[in-house]
């Protein structure tokens, strides 16, 4: 995905459909525009997937909460909102498979009362997801919990009951959405911002105009549809495009922390069903560490980046104390991260936790703009397709969506075994093929070939973690990172697991990524330095 070539594009041809935002229901609608055969732009005002959309707890879920809550107040929006997620779910999993896996998670309850409640209510999820194949619930006795959990204290345990969910890595699939988006013929780029919109004379949109924030230029883009897919910001668009539009949207923060694993020593995940705020809390594991969350509160300052601060890692440590024999202690945290939900509310009295994460799709008469409101990681697929189900009633066509069969790009051929083949080839300990394998997919020989070119990119970023060097060059040659950010907090990850480790390794990922995109010292210097004093204020806002 070459960034300059693309901008050439997007200010010289026109298209069908531009779409605003590459979270994933931005990259989601151009894929599946795409391959409904319309000529396609997207951009995003920064990297693809930086807010909300690399911000998740990572599961793939019709949510055990919704239902809950469906069924306490006789809510049908809630019980819709399980069936789509779960009928999404099987084709998330399916479509990259190198991305996204089942997971087990566990609910410890300390009573034969409680055991029987969860179980009911699990047998009735399993219910919902008869056509996938994820293996059933069931309910574990306190030996079998210990032997798969044994940190948990066995004092408070009676039993639990186990469940099967689906894990994906979110910022990685959202880009496999849009190099498949791509593929496809999508001209897209990140780091490109709305400014504003020329109208005709009747207020349609005709020419969205937009600034390149790495060049600071700007330029236009004309297409005959825009649509809004920017999240918790899609405000921001609808009244750029009509003024005259109320709002919608009610930003919600969630945030987690992460811990070392050996606090749960397990693979599989724990959902604790009770908290203080009235939510429920997951304990997942994450590449080698642990991630816990999520909260809910109200969110004013939609232009600042929602933080860790030092009285959510208290709530989230408070929070997994009473079930675990040794209490976490806050020097355990190692990294965290805050995201905002783009909440849907028409009763601005209603607790963000009380809302659904349902989607919907509006058409503003006024200005001709679609915007896709509301939604969650696990319907994305569903949300683009009745976003572009709409769209092809306003353009008068019939062209059927193809998405749910579409194997992303890295998920062609891959298999469990495809670490294997990789190891053969290219003569790679197993650990690193392994690693390889399980992020790129099929697409992991173009990482292996720069070790084969250059045996120095076969080097450890940080000696804990899998990262090496060349898959910094990677990034940047084939996946439009263009900061040393993109790179550490969402094409590997580790700003999310390791705020020490992303400091530790910051200098040699910028100087990697300087001759591959051309900088100069003093530029790769300047990134540097602002990336590492904005990690050194967020460790010091969580007290880390």
């Amino acid at each position: 995905m070459n960034r300059s070539q693309n901008l050439l594009r997007l200010q010289e041809e026109s298209f069908d459909i531009c779409i605003i935002g590459g979270g994933a229901s931005g990259t989601g609608c151009a894929l599946d525009a795409a391959l409904r055969g319309y000529k396609v732009a997207l951009i995003d005002r920064k990297d693809f997937s930086s807010e909300t959309s690399s911000r998740s707890t990572k599961l793939i879920h019709g949510g055990v909460r919704y239902l809950e809550q469906a069924f306490r107040n006789l809510d049908l929006a809630q019980l819709k909102q399980v069936r789509h997620g779960l009928e999404e779910r099987h084709i998330v999993l399916k479509n990259a498979p190198h991305l996204a896996r089942p997971l087990a998670l566990l609910t410890p309850v300390s009573s034969w009362l409680e055991g029987v409640y969860f179980s009911i209510g699990l047998r009735i999820y399993d219910l919902f997801a008869q056509q996938d194949s994820l293996p059933k619930s069931k309910w574990l006795s306190k030996k079998e919990v210990l032997n798969r959990m044994p940190t948990l204290d066995p004092k408070k345990l009676h039993s639990a009951v186990l469940y099967y969910d689906g894990q994906l890595d979110d910022a990685r699939y959202c880009l496999a959405l849009a190099q498949s988006a791509y593929r496809e013929g999508t001209v897209l780029a990140n780091y490109v911002s709305v400014v504003g919109f020329e109208k005709n004379e009747q207020g349609k949109l005709l020419t969205a105009r937009v600034r390149d924030e790495l060049e600071r230029r700007e330029l236009s883009i004309k297409a005959g549809l825009f649509i809004n897919c920017t999240g918790p910001f899609s405000d921001e668009i609808r009244l750029m495009a009509n003024p005259a539009l109320p709002t919608r949207i009610r930003p919600s923060k969630g945030v987690h922390i992460v811990l070392p694993k050996e606090v749960l020593q397990s693979n599989d995940a724990m959902l604790i069903p009770k908290t203080s705020d009235g939510r429920v809390v997951f304990a997942i594991p994450f590449g080698n560490e642990l991630l816990v969350g999520t909260t809910d509160t109200e969110y004013q300052e939609i232009d600042k980046e929602p933080v860790l601060n030092k009285t959510e890692v208290r709530f989230l440590l408070d929070t997994l104390t009473p079930f675990l024999a040794t209490m976490p202690r806050p020097e355990q945290v190692k990294a965290g991260f805050g995201g905002l939900r783009p909440l849907l509310s028409a009763d601005p009295r209603k607790a963000t936790k009380r809302l659904t994460r349902d989607h919907e799709v509006e058409h503003d008469l006024g200005s001709n703009l679609v915007s896709l409101l509301g939604g969650k990681w696990t319907t994305y697929r569903l949300m683009a397709k009745d976003t572009l189900d709409e769209v092809e009633k306003l353009l008068g066509q019939e062209n059927p969506c193809r998405t749910a069969d579409h194997i992303l790009v890295g998920g062609d051929g891959f298999t469990t075994e495809s670490w294997k083949e990789i190891s053969t080839s290219y003569g790679l300990e197993e650990s690193v093929s392994r690693h390889l394998a399980n992020r790129y997919g099929s697409q992991a020989s173009k990482v292996a070939d720069l070790i084969r070119e250059d045996a120095a990119l076969g080097e450890h970023l940080l000696p804990d973690y899998p990262f090496l060097k060349a898959e910094v060059v990677y990034a940047a040659r084939e996946e439009m990172a263009v900061t040393p950010r993109d790179i550490l907090a969402r094409r590997m990850r580790l700003e999310i697991m390791d705020w020490a480790g992303t400091l530790s390794c910051l200098p040699t990922v910028a100087e990697l990524m300087a001759p591959v995109l051309g900088w100069t010292q003093s530029t790769t210097r300047q990134m540097v330095e602002e990336y590492g004093t904005y990690l050194t204020n967020v460790r010091r806002e969580a007290g880390i």
